[in-house]
């Protein structure tokens, strides 16, 4: 048989409660900021038009026209049907970019610690915020792509053996004269 130790409870004094509450609550609050301290700042998307069906992500491959700014507002670079991996940009555009729908037309703001951070990156300074304005032509997996891209060599492999087979109807070669001797 096992024996259970007991412990001793001592009465609760007229206020005892509200200072436990106050103490969890701050111990709480405390530990949310600590784990915050840690935390990246966010990536800010704002939607100027809203896109339709669902959102990029994994091995996405997408087509955007953008405009990407400093914070002074001046253009570092910019493109039209540009297609990117979305894992392969830097990590705020790429978090931003898992928000937007196709059709879409987007704001970025990217915190320098999602960009390059302490690192110049050509024309953008170490520890430059980032702003782009996005819009989002399309979107696809790279599965569906190279699906896509078989479907097409086999059509042109068909297509090339179609025009190379002589078709019924077609002339005959002219029979080529013996060489003089």
């Amino acid at each position: 048989m096992t024996e259970i130790t007991r412990v001793p409870l001592q009465p609760l004094t007229k206020g005892s409660i509200k200072k436990l509450w106050l103490g969890v609550v701050a111990a709480s609050l405390a530990g949310a900021a600590i784990a915050g301290a840690g935390m990246p700042p966010l990536v800010s998307v704002k939607t100027l038009t809203p896109g339709f069906g669902p959102s990029p992500s994994g091995d996405a491959l997408v087509q955007i026209n953008y405009v990407g700014k400093l914070a002074n507002g001046t253009v570092f670079d910019q493109g039209k049907g540009a297609v990117l991996p979305l894992q392969g940009t830097i990590p705020g555009f790429a978090k931003a970019l898992a928000q937007t729908q196709k059709g879409g037309k987007y704001v970025f703001r990217i915190p320098a610690r999602l960009a390059y951070g302490p690192i110049a990156q050509g024309p953008i300074p170490a520890n430059s915020d980032l702003t782009f304005e996005v819009e989002v032509l399309d979107f696809r997996s790279r599965a569906e792509l190279e699906a896509q891209q078989r479907m097409m060599e086999q059509m042109m492999r068909a297509q090339g053996a179609h025009q190379q087979a002589p078709q019924a109807g077609d002339a005959a070669p002219a029979p080529q004269a013996a060489p003089a001797q």
